[in-house]
């Protein structure tokens, strides 16, 4: 069997979610060609799916050190590192990736939760700000804002953008009910408003 056919059948694998068969398929990959990116990447990836983020950055290490600058590998790191909540690490790899492209938006998505997690709410608006420039109707992104906008004590601009969230996906709701930064705006009647069914 060829390394690309082993890929295919480990991609297979993985996009079936048997991301333990994926691992055990990349591997075999590996012992072929142990500079073999694509499998370094896609193994990091699977061990991160199944929670290892400690092996995954291994991987993704591994493949740096043949690509250094690939973009995929250090939005992948950055994601494990944030996961294993190496906050400062994290940001660094998406920094990496904004200098060169500032309005990536997956490595602006990443930072935004990376600067939240480390209280830097008044950064992670402006993250925001930028993915939704070119993406108006992200949820995701419009619901991360409204709550670093609530930690911010912005409660208007906050609210604002939960309704813009709820908008595009009534799962905001629920999220908003349960997530911490809305805590004080618990009898706040607008915000009860935003999030009664």
């Amino acid at each position: 069997m060829s390394v690309e056919e082993i890929l295919e059948d480990a991609n297979r694998l993985f996009l079936k979610k048997k991301f333990r068969d994926a691992v055990s398929m990349y591997d075999k990959a590996l012992v072929i060609n142990p500079r073999q990116v694509v499998a370094l990447n896609n193994k990091g990836y699977s061990l991160s799916k199944l929670k290892d983020h400690e092996h995954a950055v291994w991987c993704y290490d591994e493949a740096l050190q043949i690509t250094p600058n690939d973009k995929t590998l250090l939005i992948n790191k950055a994601s494990s590192l944030r996961k294993m909540k190496k906050y400062e690490e994290a940001v660094n790899y998406c920094n990496l990736i904004l200098e060169v492209s500032p309005k990536d938006t997956i490595a602006l998505y990443h930072k935004e939760r990376i600067l939240f997690s480390l209280g830097n709410y008044k950064d992670a608006v402006s993250c925001c700000d930028v993915i939704l420039d070119g993406h108006p109707e992200n949820g995701d992104v419009l619901f991360d804002k409204s709550a670093s906008l609530a930690m911010l004590d912005v409660t208007d601009h906050s609210l604002d953008a939960l309704n813009k969230a709820v908008k595009v996906s009534r799962q905001f709701k629920i999220k908003a009910k349960n997530h911490k930064a809305f805590a004080k705006l618990y009898d706040d009647s607008r915000f009860l408003q935003l999030v009664s069914d």
